[in-house]
């Protein structure tokens, strides 16, 4: 028999957000790293609260997943130990963060993007694009949410897709340089030339030389869409997340300058969540699509097939998806050079 259950599934989707977001707030699972397991009267004296609303925190964590109840007290569960722990690897609070203080309040206004099909977190009248600031918190708030998802993300493009036979790679919008970085540290032939806004390179370099890769990445300033060409001397271009921010037409443009770019056999990579050719799905790239009309004036979230033709039309040859699970993609469109 069917229920209205998984319509109420949807209403309590906003409840287990703001669960997560502000656990991440308070730093709790950072608190909790290592095995570390705290009752309902030790977290409530940590944190300076009433036992009643610690306890409902700590509840609710579990019910998501995020905690695991041990004896009388609860712990980290592995997802986030994982994630969710400040200083690991694939930490990824930097995006729950980003989308708790940026996006989720203009998403209630949704109706509103709907009707004048009008970006909501930013103001075109007053910047070319959502990128087009050099307001220092933006910055960091964007990008560092932008590395948390693509750490990830990278990992598993590498485990799809081989890249042991190329030498030189070019991220063209690589912003923070999360792929280049994973995909070095992977990869011992590699070496990588970010390709962003002045003040995004310069976050860029910080990660790099944090990483220790300042030899193997470079970071080159520029405007993909409006530099006449992309910079020559590599065999694989990386379009990371980067074509859904845009219309169709600026992406055909994009990728006419990618294949320019790139000698005979060069590769193209795609990585994006890729919508379904019927376009009923998957929920993760529709919803991101959504997302699109709330952060960008022209963005929207494509098709595999989409990206095919485009890339058809541009020249290049063997375009092919190549599926994988990660947080800012489940696939992969390449695609080479004749």
């Amino acid at each position: 028999m069917i229920t209205p259950t998984p319509l109420m599934q949807l209403v309590a989707g906003v409840w287990g957000f703001k669960t997560l977001a502000v656990g991440v707030e308070f730093g709790l699972f950072t608190r909790l790293a290592g095995g570390r397991t705290i009752t309902v009267t030790e977290a409530a004296a940590e944190f300076g609260m009433d036992e009643r609303p610690t306890d409902l925190l700590l509840a609710a964590s579990a019910s998501l997943g995020l905690l695991e109840k041990a004896d009388a007290g609860y712990r980290n569960s592995e997802l986030a130990e994982q994630f969710l722990v400040e200083g690991r690897p694939y930490y990824f609070g930097a995006q729950i963060r980003y989308s708790d203080l940026r996006t989720y309040l203009p998403w209630h206004r949704i109706g509103e993007a709907l009707r004048s099909n009008r970006p909501l977190t930013w103001d075109p009248q007053q910047q070319q694009s959502m990128f087009d600031t050099t307001d220092p918190e933006m910055v960091a708030e964007f990008w560092d949410a932008m590395f948390s998802t693509s750490r990830f993300t990278a990992r598993a493009l590498t485990e799809a897709y081989d890249f042991g036979a190329h030498r030189r790679l070019l991220d063209v919008g690589g912003g923070a340089g999360a792929f280049p970085i994973e995909l070095c540290q992977r990869l011992p032939q590699l070496q990588a030339t970010i390709l962003d806004l002045p003040h995004v390179c310069t976050r860029a370099e910080e990660r790099i030389a944090e990483a220790g890769l300042t030899g193997r990445i470079g970071v080159v300033a520029g405007d993909f869409r409006a530099d006449p060409a992309l910079p020559d001397g590599h065999d694989v271009v990386l379009l990371s997340m980067i074509l859904h921010d845009w219309d169709e037409a600026t992406n055909r443009a994009l990728l006419a300058r990618c294949h320019a770019a790139l000698p005979s056999g060069g590769a193209i990579v795609i990585s994006e969540l890729l919508l379904n050719d019927e376009r009923t799905g998957p929920p993760a790239a529709a919803l991101m699509g959504m997302n699109m009309l709330v952060e960008t004036e022209g963005g929207k979230n494509y098709s595999g097939a989409e990206y095919i033709s485009w890339l058809g039309d541009a020249g290049f040859v063997d375009a092919r998806v190549v599926a994988f699970d990660a947080p800012g993609a489940n696939g992969a469109v390449v695609a080479r050079r004749p």
